[in-house]
């Protein structure tokens, strides 16, 4: 082989090597994008958790208080013992 076709051959492998790393860079890019994408919807879907559960302790909080004023207008009226 000459220094010509050595030359050539390494120029080739070269560009086959940055044609790769080209690609694994696009499949990178692509993974990270999806990844915070997924990272998104999940802080999306535990934040709806969140307001799920505030909004649940609210009603808790609201019915427990109509339970007392049920248990005191009963009294009240005589339609149940202490």
């Amino acid at each position: 082989m000459t220094d010509e076709n050595i030359e050539n051959l390494l120029l080739e492998h070269m560009q086959r090597f940055q044609a790769g790393q080209e690609r694994i860079e696009r499949t990178l890019k692509e993974h990270t994008q999806r990844l915070g994408r997924i990272e998104l919807a999940i802080a999306r879907t535990s934040s709806n958790q969140s307001h799920q559960e505030t909004d649940y302790a609210e009603q808790s909080v609201r019915l427990d208080q109509l339970a007392e004023r049920l248990d005191r207008i009963e009294r009240r009226l005589e339609l149940r013992e202490s």
